[in-house]
């Protein structure tokens, strides 16, 4: 069992930065490959991020791809998403997740574990 707290969500004005964290517990974690999701109000919940279990392989969804990154630290059970150069379309409670088997790391099917999600908000 995998239990996922995200924080660092806020306001923030467009063109800025947030770091996300998602501390996890359990011995295992650094088994898991970790992902972020987002869902903007109205939307389906959407892929943004994954790492795999070693942090040597991340992927990202093209929408941000080249102002996101994924990055993960084993010793503390915490996956981060630092965020550069918000946009308004960033806009969404973003959710971090936890699955053993990361074929489908794209995917919501793919995961496990849920966190309960932290809101970020991004002004014109």
């Amino acid at each position: 069992q995998v239990q996922l707290v995200e924080s660092g969500g806020g306001l923030v004005q467009a063109g800025g930065s947030l770091r996300l964290s998602c501390a996890a517990s359990g011995r295992t974690f650094s088994r898991y490959t970790m992902g972020w999701f987002r869902q903007a109000p109205g939307k389906e919940r959407e892929f943004v991020a994954a790492i795999s279990w070693s942090g040597g392989r991340t992927y990202y969804a093209d929408s941000v791809k080249g102002r996101f990154t994924i990055s993960r630290d084993n010793a503390k059970n915490t996956v981060y998403l630092q965020m550069n150069s918000l946009k308004p379309e960033d806009t969404a409670v973003y959710y971090c997740a936890a699955t053993y088997y990361g074929a489908n790391y794209y995917s919501i099917r793919g995961y496990d574990y849920w966190g309960q999600g932290t809101l970020v908000t991004v002004s014109s």
